[in-house]
């Protein structure tokens, strides 16, 4: 297909596509001659990555250029789910949790979790620091809870993700849906919580 039909089907205008071509986050069509290019149901599928990267998930051009490199130079899955979930959940601003806490290292055995270095672990004991700081107190009982329920949603959460064949479609399935699994989670939280407020203070006011 040519550049008009492949924003036709992709739904991206001519301007953008030769904006990502240029970019180099949209791989070059085969050369037709000097100045027609020939683009296939990848760059379709590309398009909607980048679409839905920039528009859903909120990433922008050089958040998006880093996965697709990653993806296109053949990268680990794993190490690829790794690199979504560090820009999508924003875990880079986890920058002084290195050092496991023995909070955060009781949650992993806990959970039977691989004793395994991660920017989500880094997260964590950065955000447990933090409460500790703040004197919150965050006890064995609410690490339960909370650890117990978070293994469940992440256990439907990744055998979602890993599922695709195709790099991009583990990408966007990977991206949207960690990004609007944890707004929903945060949503269901808000909810809860507003629901054991009015039970225990609406006939007390």
């Amino acid at each position: 297909m040519q550049l008009k039909e492949l924003s036709g089907q992709s739904g991206v205008s001519a301007a953008s596509i030769k904006y990502y071509l240029r970019e180099g986050l949209l791989p070059a069509g085969g050369t037709v001659h000097a100045t027609r290019a020939e683009y296939s149901a990848r760059h379709v599928e590309r398009l909607k990555l980048i679409q839905a990267l920039r528009r859903i998930v909120g990433l922008n051009i050089e958040q998006i250029r880093g996965l697709l490199k990653m993806a296109d130079d053949g990268a680990p899955r794993l190490a690829l789910l790794a690199a979504v979930q560090h820009v999508v959940l924003h875990l880079e601003s986890a920058t002084s949790g290195d050092v496991p806490t023995p909070v955060a290292d009781a949650v992993v055995r806990l959970r039977n979790w691989p004793n395994y270095p991660s920017d989500a672990r880094n997260a964590l004991n950065a955000h447990l620091e933090l409460m500790e700081s703040l004197n919150i107190t965050v006890s064995g009982e609410l690490l339960d809870t909370y650890s117990k329920a978070m293994d469940d949603v992440a256990g439907l959460d990744i055998a979602a993700t890993t599922a695709p064949e195709s790099v991009d479609q583990l990408i966007l399935t990977a991206a949207v849906g960690m990004h609007m699994h944890s707004q929903l989670l945060l949503k269901l939280l808000a909810l809860a919580q507003a629901s054991h407020a009015i039970r225990r203070y609406e006939h007390g006011a």
